[in-house]
């Protein structure tokens, strides 16, 4: 139970932190700064989740 809720809150944080990039992207532009800390951000958390499902 106690990983299921874990990966639950990983797949928000992604869905959360995906918006907020295209919305950064499309206001500000692909190559601004911030839109690509949260490209960073989010393929850390993409790689935490792919590495939590190997696990499992």
């Amino acid at each position: 139970m106690k990983i299921d809720a874990k990966y639950t809150d990983l797949h928000k944080n992604i869905e959360h932190l995906r918006s907020k990039m295209m919305k950064t992207g499309y206001n500000k532009g692909l190559l601004n700064s911030e839109t690509i800390k949260y490209s960073q951000k989010l393929d850390e958390l993409i790689i935490q989740h792919q590495t939590s499902q190997r696990k499992n």
